[in-house]
């Protein structure tokens, strides 16, 4: 039996893409639940540096000759939020254990549950997913309401978690998983490079599997300063040290075990693959803004490396949780930035800069 809060609006205020650096504030229809739908009222929301990527036209988001773009115009942006149930459509409620009044949350990917990586456990993959905030059939969260379709994966919040503190479980759910995919042994020198948001939850993920040594790479002596408060044993600058030689040294000249690329550029890629040592393991999580051109021969004829990509979250969500339950990391440090929905163009502007905010949050 569907059930909803006594009265929603009929128009919501929601930020609409249109294209590259073409986002407006417009008004718009307030979603209804279908069977199996959650409706939410939003009440904070992020800016992820894959927004930044598509605001700015990035080939991944719009296409070019090698490949179709993967935004969808108009849509609303948004895929790290929190909000409140005000809505359930049949059946929605018993299936995901929510309650009118309920913080909850929603992966970003909707699988199909049909395709060959669905039917196999790997719906993170799925063939013919939608993405919130970048999708048509799957707006964002960059809005005052959004719908959770019915395929969706959805998880009841706690509220003891502070609303600006749990849009982070989507990222940190993202750094869980890159971090599983670095296998992580005990004994092993362990490097994050990129001590923005998803690489200081690569930080305290990677400081749960208890490695000899932890080492954050940032261009900012500031996120550096945050990634020591997230576990990091030790923090170099690229900018201001060698980091290759460090590495090296603090490895008797072998190199790191595991190196997870978080940067997002490509001078990174080609620094991780000479800070490696042979057989290691290298984690490529990053959106690129562009493509990256490396030695490939370092890969395998020089170091014969394990080389894993990451993709999302998957089956992250409640250790995400979880750790911001027992605060296993320093949120008030990382949250930098709260602003209404009506300044999104200031919280881009502050997440593509990179100067002076960690992760951004918007009010709608």
């Amino acid at each position: 039996m569907a059930t909803t809060i006594d009265t929603l609006p009929n128009e919501m205020a929601a930020v609409i893409c249109h294209g590259p650096e073409d986002y407006r504030l417009e008004t718009r229809p307030v979603p209804r639940p279908g069977p199996g739908e959650v409706v939410i009222r939003v009440k904070s929301t992020g800016i992820c540096a894959s927004d930044i990527k598509c605001y700015s036209g990035a080939a991944l988001f719009w296409g070019d000759a090698q490949r179709e773009g993967y935004c969808q115009p108009p849509v609303t942006p948004g895929h790290e939020f929190i909000g409140k149930v005000v809505a359930l459509g049949e059946g929605a409620g018993e299936k995901y254990g929510l309650e009118i009044g309920d913080h909850a949350i929603s992966e970003q990917i909707t699988p199909c549950w049909n395709c060959r990586y669905c039917l196999r456990g790997y719906y993170w993959m799925c063939q013919e997913n939608e993405i919130y905030g970048f999708r048509q059939k799957a707006f964002g969260s960059w809005a005052e309401y959004m719908r959770f379709p019915a395929n969706a994966l959805n998880y009841k919040v706690p509220k003891s978690i502070p609303l600006h503190h749990a849009v982070f479980i989507e990222p940190l759910a993202c750094s869980i998983h890159a971090v599983d995919r670095g296998e992580i042994q005990f004994g092993d020198t362990v490097v994050i490079a990129g001590c923005g948001p998803l690489g200081l939850g690569m930080v305290a993920a990677a400081k749960m599997k208890n490695p000899e040594r932890l080492i954050a790479l940032d261009l900012s002596d500031d996120r550096l300063e945050v990634a020591k408060k997230t576990g990091a044993d030790l923090a170099f600058n690229p900018g201001k040290v060698d980091v290759v030689g460090e590495i090296r040294n603090l490895t008797d000249g072998y190199g790191c075990d595991v190196y997870i690329e978080a940067t997002g550029h490509p001078a990174a890629v080609e620094q991780g693959l000479h800070a490696i040592r042979k057989l290691g393991t290298f984690v490529e999580f990053s959106v690129m803004r562009e493509p990256v051109t490396v030695d490939w021969t370092i890969i395998g004829d020089s170091k014969e490396l394990n080389l894993h990509g990451s993709h999302l979250g998957p089956y992250c969500y409640p250790v995400a949780i979880r750790m911001l339950e027992e605060g296993k990391l320093p949120m008030e440090d990382i949250v930098t930035h709260h602003l209404p929905l009506e300044k999104f163009q200031e919280g881009i502007d502050l997440v593509a800069s990179g100067l002076t905010s960690v992760k951004v949050t918007l009010t709608p």
